[in-house]
């Protein structure tokens, strides 16, 4: 395993002269990111009563996770073969495409084709950020620019719920999406320059271009991914059935080809990574998307109220990344399995106890204190993880690699939201959003049972 190829020099910190517009350009793209996950979270439950759409509610978030799927796969690729800039460029203007369709949907059908374009373009962005990260810094600055992006989600945390109620309760839940629009058009602006000094970086004895393969096979799965949706949301089991094994049947071989041959069985810490990431955006971004309904429905909390829920979570998530940059920093990775570790651990206990203390008598705080759990579970064990992942990637895939784990990413928080959404389609909010909450904290349990194979990567020497 080769290290990741590096622009410029190797000398100084992330805001040294030489790295410091891309540590710019990169905080600013997740800042947009930040701004839209929880701006948009908290008013869905109002876009889905305004557009009479609570039984499509889970689709609001699986659209969007699956057009961002199809896209850490598309862009990446591209972004290896021509270099970052003009896959981010296209990816802000897709993006932008989705915000404008979204927030002038007549319907929920033309709001859910919104998010999916939308997603289309957030994917690019990651994809796009994570391949800057693995080429313009050594291993040894990665754990503090992942840390910066975290605190990039601090001040989306702290106003990003607030302004969304407010945008949405003075004009409508439309400004939310409209409203975006003009930061994005900032964060390009300042992000291009800085990524023009990445070059692309060919794989070690071959071309990387963006193989028609990889295309047909994400495509190939996410065909499958949204015929299983559909079979949740069947009433009778017949066509539930029916679905669900054609949607199977294509995900399954489709994904092994994306993943390389192997994957199912977690042989090497690339693989490991893989799996813990979908485990973890199952069980926390899957469930993330019902917590402000479940507190608005079932606790009769305003959007605004239900979304410091969600600002709670995000703060707790930063500090603790920030923690665990000190500690990888101090240790040189060496402890980042057991850290992934725990942190599953946290997660899995946030879920379970979030999903009791919604329908318990208990003052609603606690929901809130049970969900910050799960955001310091995220903050150690979505940081350690990723870091093995990085440090894994062959030169000259780095962007092949980062979209496999925005791929594990999307594909969790895709599956985990759309079966949270149909569960309160077929079961309402209170009964769903208790199933939902408690499968979400065994599966993220069993992705904890991968993180010793992560061990092997973690004595790599670059």
């Amino acid at each position: 395993m080769t290290a990741a190829v590096q622009t410029g020099p190797q000398g100084g910190g992330v805001f040294s002269p030489q790295r410091r517009n891309l540590t710019l350009g990169v905080m600013l793209s997740m800042l947009l990111i930040a701004f839209e996950s929880l701006a948009v979270a908290t008013v869905l439950p109002t876009v889905a009563e305004a557009l009479s759409g609570l039984r499509l509610y889970g689709w609001s978030f699986s659209a969007f996770f699956v057009g961002f799927m199809i896209s850490t796969v598309a862009l990446g690729g591209w972004a290896d073969r021509i270099g970052p800039t003009r896959p981010y460029l296209a990816a802000m203007l897709c993006f932008g495409a989705g915000l404008l369709v979204a927030g002038l949907a007549p319907s929920m059908a033309v709001f859910i084709a919104g998010r999916a374009i939308q997603g289309f373009g957030g994917g690019g962005v990651i994809a796009v950020t994570y391949l800057s990260i693995n080429r313009g810094y050594p291993d040894e600055l990665r754990a503090r620019v992942l840390a910066l992006l975290s605190s990039a989600w601090v001040l989306p945390g702290l106003v990003g719920p607030s302004l969304a109620s407010a945008l949405a309760a003075l004009l409508s839940w439309r400004g939310v999406f409209l409203g975006l629009l003009p930061l994005l058009a900032l964060a390009a602006l300042l992000s291009l320059p800085a990524l023009r000094r990445i070059a692309p970086v060919p794989a070690e004895g071959t071309d990387t271009p963006v193989h028609a393969s990889r295309l047909r096979a994400v495509c190939l799965a996410a065909a499958g991914l949204v015929l299983g949706l559909a079979a949740l949301g069947q009433k009778t089991w017949l066509p539930a059935l029916g679905l669900g094994l054609a949607g199977v049947a294509l995900a399954l071989p489709a994904l092994g080809s994306l993943f390389g041959p192997g994957a199912y069985r977690l042989r090497r810490p690339l693989d490991a990574g893989f799996a813990v990431r979908l485990g973890l955006t199952f069980g926390f971004f899957g469930s993330e998307a019902l917590i402000p309904l479940s507190l608005q429905h079932l606790r009769g909390l305003t959007p605004w109220q239900s979304g410091l829920a969600l600002t709670g979570a995000a703060l707790v998530w930063s500090a603790c990344s920030i923690t665990h940059s000190r500690i990888d920093e101090r240790t040189r990775g060496r402890y980042r399995p057991l850290i992934t570790g725990l942190g599953t651990a946290l997660i899995a206990l946030s879920l379970g106890l979030t999903g009791l203390l919604i329908h318990a008598p208990l003052p609603v705080w606690t929901i809130g204190l049970a969900w910050a759990l799960g955001g310091a579970g995220m903050g150690f064990a979505f940081q350690a993880h990723t870091l093995v992942v990085l440090r894994s990637a062959p030169a000259g895939q780095e962007g092949q690699v980062s979209g496999n784990l925005q791929l594990a990413d999307m594909l969790g928080s895709a599956l985990g939201a759309g079966l949270a959404g149909a569960l309160v389609a077929q079961l309402g909010v209170g009964l769903g959003s208790g199933w939902s909450l408690g499968l979400a904290a065994g599966v993220v349990a069993l992705a904890g049972l991968a993180a010793p194979r992560l061990r092997a990567a973690n004595t790599h020497s670059d």
